[in-house]
Order: C-alpha cells, then sequence, then structure tokens
C-alpha cells in the first residue's frame, strides 16, 4: 500500500504525450508512412517509423523519409496531418491514465506535459480527451525546440519554478529520456509506447513501468 503522506521527491512530473499516456503509436506509424507514400518517397519500416515518434513533426518526417526531397517537406507535413486527423477522434487514453493523474494531483505533484506535438495538436486532443484542466503546464515542439533539446523542460520548470533535482520526466523514448538528461532531470521510462525498452539502459531511467498501473504504483511509492 502507498504512504499518501510521505514527503514528496518530485515536486514536478513532466509527461510526454504520444505513447506514454495516449494510445497513439500505432496510429502515428501508419500515418507516417502513408504520408511518405503520398509525396512519392519509400514506405519506412514500422521501426523506423515509430523511432521518429516524440520528435517534431518536421524532424520526424525528415527523418522517416530520408529520400524525399525538402522541397516536397511541407506536402509531407500535410499529407501527415490529413491522414491523422481522419482518425484523431478513435484515440483514447491509456487505461489508468486519469485515475494515475488524479492520484498525483492529489498528492500535490505539479503534473505537465512535454511533447512533439504541435500547440493545435496538443490543445485539440486536451480537449478531446477532458484533461486540459489536471495539468499546471505544457510545452510543445513549435514552441520551442524538439526533444532531446532541454528548451521545453527548461521552460517549464522555470514557469512552476521548480528545480532539475525536484523534477521528473516521463516517456516512452530515448528522445523522452534523453531530454530528461540534457535538462539535470531524473526519468522514468514506458515499455508500452513507441521505443524497445532495451534503448533506455544507457539513459539511466530510475524505473522502467509496463504498463500504467505499474507506473501509478512506483510513482506513488517513490515520487
Amino acid at each position: 500500500m502507498t504512504d499518501s503522506s510521505r514527503p514528496l521527491r518530485f515536486d514536478l512530473i513532466a509527461f510526454d504525450w504520444d505513447g506514454t499516456l495516449y494510445d497513439s503509436t500505432r496510429l502515428i506509424v501508419r500515418c507516417i508512412q502513408a504520408a511518405v507514400i503520398d509525396v512519392g518517397g519509400a514506405k519506412p519500416s514500422e521501426n523506423d517509423a515509430a523511432w521518429v515518434i516524440g520528435l517534431g513533426l518536421a524532424e520526424a518526417l525528415a527523418r522517416a523519409a530520408p529520400d524525399v526531397p525538402k522541397e516536397k517537406y511541407a506536402e509531407l507535413g500535410a499529407r501527415y496531418r490529413y491522414h491523422y486527423l481522419q482518425h484523431q477522434d478513435d484515440l483514447v487514453l491509456f487505461d489508468g491514465v486519469l485515475q494515475m493523474i488524479d492520484a498525483l494531483r492529489a498528492r500535490g505533484h505539479k503534473l505537465a506535459v512535454a511533447t512533439g506535438k504541435s500547440r493545435r495538436g496538443l490543445n485539440e486532443a486536451l480537449k478531446t480527451v477532458a484533461l486540459r484542466d489536471r495539468f499546471d503546464a505544457s510545452r510543445t515542439a513549435d514552441e520551442t525546440f524538439g526533444k532531446p533539446h532541454p528548451r521545453m523542460l527548461l521552460e517549464l520548470m522555470e514557469e512552476l519554478e521548480v528545480p532539475a533535482e525536484r523534477t521528473l520526466m516521463i516517456g516512452d523514448t530515448t528522445h523522452d529520456l534523453q531530454l530528461a538528461l540534457n535538462a539535470g532531470c531524473a526519468s522514468v521510462g514506458v515499455s508500452y509506447g513507441a521505443h524497445e525498452p532495451e534503448s533506455f539502459d544507457a539513459l539511466k531511467p530510475l524505473f522502467i513501468a509496463h504498463s500504467v498501473a505499474s507506473l501509478e504504483a512506483w510513482l506513488l511509492d517513490n515520487a
């Protein structure tokens, strides 16, 4: 049983969005593949498409489609957004996310989102799943820099007045965990998203969660 009265180790917990809170990895992979094909590029493998999740959209698409010329990047982005919007309303939070978020808020943690999504995309997602009022702040790649550049996490810490040693970043990709390292923060990885957890070891996460339930239990016991 968790002890809700114990002192907090981390005042700020920052979450990645896609693949960490939102069950969107498979859709994003399919949309990247479809967009690349639409503009005449070679279809990226599922692994290659999944690897770029978490980066800013422009960088992600460029890396997933190395044979697509730069003059087609705008069209590539437009085709990705087209495919994604066709199915955005089908996406849901992972089971247990709302319960976990509410438990952490009740414990007194400040909560934030640090995502490679655009501001428009994050706002639409927050509205869709009724999470907007559950986070104290958020940053997107188009407002700052894409991961793993530390800017978005540094800005969140500054806005919420929390030092790096009291901040924890949670994500499903090496980009998220490298972001935490670059910002001087601790991290936790989740294995149910875009990247294989074996790739996390070199980035020294405090824990690797294999489900939202195990993530919540670890956070209530250790954060």
